[in-house]
């Protein structure tokens, strides 16, 4: 592959920004020498910067970035690329880029909201498109579209906490009659395990939910599965790439369901590709690997990977992702999250992260898929889906304008 200018943004205003940043970092590693990487960091108030030098941990350890970097923000005109604006005594840069790399979690990154800006400024990115991405960060309408597409999952209700407010015990009881208990509470557009609560009973329940709310608006309420375990499974491809599944893995949760704390800093590790390791040598079992004291992924003892779990079932999960994958029309690298039964065979989906921390890269190097493998193949699958879409026809010239007479009022949608 020649050598692109690749921007990877990370950051944002999401309650995942600071496991963006090691994602971001990981990324970077692995990118620089084979690219032109351009480092595009988002603040948690929504600041715009970029320069070489956020391709340093310790600037963000140290709270430096205004001082290591410019302002600077991606223009929505197509060809535009990064802007770095001018001032009285510089003028205004701009920076091509040749394909994009969002490694923004959650929030305005990973919900359709950045993919939105990308397709207008007309340049490649190595995710889920807009639908795919808004789809897959909310709980509610993914559920919709894995029933949709004939996929098993958890029985769950919807709780909009203006008519919770309205009328907290009847929507309580209607809950307790759905689902029962224990019951989890989940934000319906929020990762990580953020704002998730458990009740046990009425009390237990109204307190999950007021924990949740801050969060959102809307909850997703989901029976608790209990006797399941969960097992997790990442997914390749996108338009021109057939979807191809990884191998699966069993998170270790320290807790009932995995933390914040759980999934991002618990043990550590050198990032990939850093000084000493390569690419593909870090342990199978960080998952979001850090350096120090930044967010950590979990220890090789809390991840069995593969699972372990019968040659049917890891099957049927894969299967499963599969269908997932391509339910919500999802494009890059993805992980779906499922529960299974053993003493049944059973399996339901929970849900898809469409830019899951460290992009999985664990699941795939035991199959001999390095961290730089899946880079490079994410960026096939971007180049890909933005020429094919090159193809497709999105504007359409007609006489409508010439015929419009000069009355006020005259044309009618």
């Amino acid at each position: 592959m020649a050598k692109l200018s690749v921007g990877v943004v990370f950051g944002g205003r999401s309650v995942e920004h600071d496991v963006s940043i090691v994602t971001a970092h990981q990324v970077m590693d692995v990118l620089a020498g084979r690219h032109d990487v351009v480092p595009i960091y988002i603040t948690r108030e929504g600041r715009w910067y970029s320069a070489p030098g956020l391709h340093d941990l310790e600037v963000f350890k140290s709270g430096r970035v205004a001082d290591a970097a410019e302002e600077a923000y991606i223009s929505p005109v197509a060809g535009a690329g990064l802007v770095i604006p001018g001032g009285r005594l510089r003028a205004t840069r701009k920076i091509a880029l040749d394909v994009v790399v969002p490694a923004i979690h959650g929030t305005f990154g990973e919900d359709g909201t950045l993919q939105g800006l990308l397709e207008m400024a007309d340049i490649p990115y190595t995710c889920s498109g807009v639908v795919g991405s808004a789809v897959g960060m909310d709980k509610v309408a993914m559920k919709a579209a894995f029933e949709a597409a004939s996929l098993p999952v958890v029985e769950h209700v919807l709780l909009e906490i203006e008519r919770y407010d309205a009328d907290p015990g009847g929507v309580l009881s209607e809950i307790e009659r759905a689902i029962g208990y224990p019951a989890f509470i989940k934000p319906a557009r929020l990762g990580s395990s953020v704002g998730i609560g458990k009740g046990r009973d009425r009390d237990g329940l109204a307190r999950a939910i007021d924990v949740a709310r801050r969060y959102d608006r809307r909850l997703l309420v989901e029976r608790s599965m209990e006797s399941c375990i969960e097992i997790n499974c990442s997914v390749l491809g996108g338009p021109g790439h057939e979807p191809i599944p990884s191998l699966c893995e069993q998170p270790v949760a320290w807790e009932e369901f995995l933390s914040f704390e759980d999934k991002y800093l618990r043990g550590g590790g050198k990032r990939p590709g850093a000084k000493g390791q390569g690419a593909g040598s870090m342990a199978a079992g960080s998952r979001d690997a850090g350096d120090g004291g930044a967010p950590g992924g979990m220890a090789a003892s809390e991840r069995r990977l593969p699972a372990p779990i019968s040659d049917e079932l890891t099957s049927r999960v894969q299967a499963n992702a599969l269908g997932a994958f391509r339910a919500i029309g999802a494009s890059g690298v993805a992980r779906v999250d499922s529960f299974v039964k053993e003493d049944t065979g059973e399996t339901w989906v929970m849900e898809i992260n469409t830019i899951p921390g460290s992009f999985s890269f664990y699941m795939w190097e035991p199959a001999g898929v390095t961290f730089a493998d899946l880079l490079g193949r994410l960026i096939d699958v971007a180049l890909t889906t933005h020429r094919i879409k090159s193809d497709l026809l999105f504007s359409f010239e007609s006489a409508m304008l010439a015929r419009q007479g000069g009355a006020k009022g005259a044309a009618h949608g």
